[in-house]
């Protein structure tokens, strides 16, 4: 079969290779799954880099979430177990991980469900606890994991204000139903935040950016906010001021989705069905903004790493348009 091997870390497009290989075998408790899309994730880009937080042996294979058929050709979401990664025409999963697709989705919709959503969903609901009226703060609300926590914010009943880098990811954010969209190069996110809110301010900021994105949401957080701490695209982690947590009354909340896998699968289960509910009623339906085919794989991991990307990427490894 061929998959994507990265042999020394590095920029995904310097440093992964498309290559012939032989099919992972499954393990006591796995299955083998047919890959029939691959979403490219920000983790894809720090696991070339040597940077994420698992390091898996190399060489390994990028790909943290596919949509995959098994062999009695059920489609099925799972994570690939690494450091065999979904972008791959075979992989190996744990069965007990395995979830169904929702029929609303195509093959690509459904690949891009999974972790962007489930860390949306509990990043919001479980531990920022959003309430319906609430105004919500979206960094990066045009990218993949950004445009999940929008549309999981709007169907939550929510006034969702969107950060987004330039004209056209603006436009992006406005059609993905923000109520207020900011242009971080040319406008003013503090300013524009108090006054959308008359001067109270976010009362929950979802931030996948870090650096300064997080300096200025702490600038217009509400008495009583909540800034969910997702990610670090910007390459620079906040060193929170806690005198300004304690003065201003509000929380700082981490969200690390993959520890629920371990701590609460139940939890994960039940968040697909209400995601699979969202997506059957159409709340809520993945941003693809491109699906290639395998040979440009490492181009697109590249294109996530650099950030110059909207919404998801999907990989196809037969080439088709699903």
């Amino acid at each position: 079969m061929q998959a994507w091997r990265v042999h020394r870390n590095g920029e995904p497009s310097e440093v992964m290779e498309l290559e012939e290989t032989g099919r992972p075998a499954p393990g006591d408790g796995q299955v083998l799954l047919k890959v029939r899309a691959a979403n490219i994730n920000f983790p894809d880009a720090l696991l070339c880099r040597g940077h994420y937080q698992v390091r898996p042996p190399l060489p390994f294979t990028p790909g943290v979430e596919i949509c995959g058929e098994t062999e009695d050709g059920r489609r099925v979401l799972a994570t690939p177990s690494l450091p065999e990664g979904g972008l791959a025409e075979y992989v190996v999963a744990d069965e007990a991980s395995l979830l169904p697709v929702p029929d609303a989705l195509d093959d690509a919709e459904a690949a891009a469900l999974h972790i962007g959503y489930q860390t949306g969903w509990f990043g919001l609901h479980r531990r920022a606890r959003l309430q319906a009226g609430e105004t919500l703060l979206v960094h990066a609300a045009a990218g993949g994991v950004g445009s999940a926590a929008v549309q999981l914010g709007k169907a939550a009943g929510a006034t969702v204000i969107g950060v987004a880098g330039g004209p056209e990811k603006a436009a992006i954010a406005r059609e993905l139903g923000c109520d207020l969209v900011i242009d971080r190069h040319s406008e003013d996110i503090v300013a524009l935040v108090k006054e959308a809110t008359a001067g109270r301010g976010a009362d929950v900021v979802y931030d996948p950016v870090g650096g300064d994105a997080y300096a200025k949401s702490v600038k217009c957080i509400a008495f009583e906010g909540r800034v969910v701490v997702v990610g670090f695209a910007s390459g620079t982690i906040p060193a929170p001021g806690l005198n300004h947590a304690l003065v201003k009354n509000y929380s700082v909340v981490g969200l690390h989705w993959g520890l629920y896998n371990t701590k609460d699968p139940a939890a994960v289960r039940a968040c697909h069905d209400e995601l699979t509910e969202l997506a059957d009623r159409g709340a809520v339906k993945p941003l693809v903004s491109e699906r290639v085919p395998m040979a440009e794989a490492a181009r697109a991991v590249q294109r996530v790493a650099d950030g110059t990307s909207t919404g998801r990427i999907v990989v196809l490894p037969s080439g088709g348009a699903r």
